[in-house]
Order: structure tokens, then C-alpha cells, then sequence
């Protein structure tokens, strides 16, 4: 249990906390500048995907947008279901939707996995986010997400701008990427991030990191579960029963 102290002491604790916060907010802001600042590489691969409607290629991801996000969810071919923790991911997907599009901005998430099991399983997920399958595409290799067998039997594998022993690995492994289109249709790749980098798209994370409790966790997000897996809890008593 943490110290009880007064409320004089306690404003005093939480002002110094304030300025480290403060601090915290104007680095992220420096660090969002050198992210828009990062040079762009030109997308001369042609890329084709599998949605609901078709083949559709990576300029037609963008909708009609000049901005494309493409999360990398985890869900390979063989998969029975899609990782957890992508999962917990994608439940804040839907509701930034309308914010996103209206700001000149496309989500969409990827997979390898065929496009009837991504459909199943976002069915059972109850999302309704563009989502497609990069099935028999390079896509997700090209992006260090997704690994062959020879690859796992090597020596390194190459994720998050480094190289990872690929005893530390999957076939599958999270990620995004951004991409920009310009007036000509060029595409630009701007941007790509893994593992931890993800967090702040996980807004229950943020909520959780307010709580008195924080994450309350052994590892990272070791209590996450796909939300149709949690056990219901129990409804305390009320006090006037």
C-alpha cells in the first residue's frame, strides 16, 4: 500500500509529478515533430489485397484519401484466431473511424490470413473497420511483420530496425505503417513502428495507466484476453442490501 500523508503533502508529491508529466507532454511533442519531419521512401512495388469487394491494390487502401495507416494485425494463414493482443488493439479501431476519415485519413488493418477467415473473425469480433487479406502477397514480409520457415530457422530475423533472434519471434509479429499518396498517385512509405511503439493507439492502457493500480501486470498486458473471453465478474453487493 503506498504512503497516506496529508493533503498538504500530497499536493506537494503531486505538483512535482506535474512537472515531470509536463515534461513528459513536450518531449512527445518533439518527438511527433521529428516523426513528420522523417524522409519518405517512394513505393515502387506493386501490392494487391483481397477485401470483401475484390482484389484491390495499395492505392485503392487509401479510399480516396491522401493518408493510409495499415496496422499489421497478427493473424496468419493456419491461425484459428487473431492474437490477443492485436485484438485488444482493434477494439479501439471503430470509434476513431469517423475522426480519422474526416481528417484525410484511412485505417485499415492487414493480414496474411485469407480474406473468409479474417471476415469470420471479425464477425465474431463484432468490428466493423476495413480490414483485408495480403494472402500470397509480399506485403507483409516486405514490412517485417510476417516471417517464412527458413527465416525462423536462421541465424537473425529482421523487426523493429533491428535484428531479433528468431527464438524471440513468430511467423506473425505486430506493426504500422503510413503511408502518403500524392496528387500523381505516387505512394510514399513515412513511417513504421512495432512492439512497444504501439501503446498509445491502446487507449485502455492510457485510462489504466491513471488508475491507482496502474496495469497491474506481471508482464506486458499479460491480463489481456479477446473481449468475448473474459470471465464475467461478479457484481458487488450493494449496501442497502
Amino acid at each position: 500500500m503506498n504512503q497516506v500523508v496529508s493533503r498538504e503533502a500530497w499536493l506537494e508529491a503531486r505538483r512535482a509529478l506535474l512537472a515531470r508529466e509536463k515534461e513528459a507532454t513536450h518531449l512527445r511533442d518533439s518527438v511527433n515533430a521529428e516523426r513528420l519531419a522523417l524522409p519518405w521512401v517512394k513505393v515502387d512495388k506493386s501490392y494487391m489485397f483481397d477485401t470483401p469487394a475484390g482484389k484491390r491494390s495499395l492505392a485503392d487502401l487509401f479510399d480516396g484519401r491522401s493518408q493510409l495507416l495499415v496496422y499489421h494485425f497478427m493473424l496468419g494463414p493456419d491461425w484459428e484466431a487473431g492474437c490477443p493482443g492485436c485484438s485488444f488493439v482493434a477494439d479501439h479501431f471503430d470509434a476513431t473511424l469517423p475522426h480519422l476519415n474526416h481528417h484525410d485519413v484511412t485505417l485499415v488493418a492487414v493480414s496474411r490470413a485469407p480474406i473468409d477467415k479474417v471476415e469470420a473473425y471479425k464477425r465474431r469480433m463484432g468490428w466493423n473497420f476495413p480490414w483485408v487479406s495480403s494472402f500470397g502477397s509480399d506485403f507483409n514480409f516486405d514490412y517485417h511483420v510476417s516471417f517464412t520457415r527458413d527465416q525462423l530457422a536462421g541465424e537473425t530475423i529482421f523487426y523493429n530496425f533491428n535484428a531479433m533472434d528468431p527464438s524471440d519471434g513468430h511467423d506473425e509479429l505486430p506493426g504500422l505503417s503510413a503511408f502518403q499518396k500524392d496528387e500523381a498517385g505516387n505512394i510514399f512509405h513515412t513511417y513504421s513502428s512495432y512492439t512497444r511503439g504501439l501503446e498509445e493507439f491502446i487507449g485502455t492502457l492510457m485510462i489504466l495507466d491513471r488508475a491507482p493500480k496502474g496495469r497491474n501486470e506481471n508482464s506486458t498486458m499479460d491480463f489481456v484476453r479477446r473481449h468475448d473471453e473474459y470471465e464475467e465478474i461478479p457484481k458487488a453487493q450493494s449496501c442497502c442490501h
